[in-house]
């Protein structure tokens, strides 16, 4: 683990990951595990549950610092523009194509 950090709608996991590991792997168990525990100390009102999908991004080891003050600062950057935005505008710059249905919905759409 090299960073963590959550917002209402999101979270951040920056880690470091061995090639022969799976990111899809990693997400099921960290998904899967924290649904587990949120739901069994029963932190929220109502059941707790994590959208389908995931986004997942590699850095080389010039950027670590850089990625981890990113994510430690999530709060004021959020107050300049949300999550989703900020999401799409980062497909968008690095071309990667997606399909709208399978893009992060807002708490407000439950």
């Amino acid at each position: 683990m090299l960073a963590i950090n959550t917002m209402p709608d999101h979270l951040h996991v920056f880690v470091g990951l061995n090639p022969k590991q799976s990111i899809s792997d990693l997400m099921r168990l960290v998904k899967g595990d924290s649904s587990e525990f949120v739901n069994k100390e029963g932190f929220t009102k109502r059941k707790f549950y994590w959208q389908d999908g995931y986004g997942a991004f590699s850095n080389s080891r010039s950027q670590i610092d850089g990625v981890v003050k990113y994510i430690l600062n999530q709060k004021e950057h959020h107050s300049k523009k949300t999550f989703r935005d900020e999401y799409v505008d980062m497909l968008k710059d690095y071309a990667v194509e997606y399909d709208q249905q399978y893009i992060f919905h807002d708490l407000l759409d439950d």
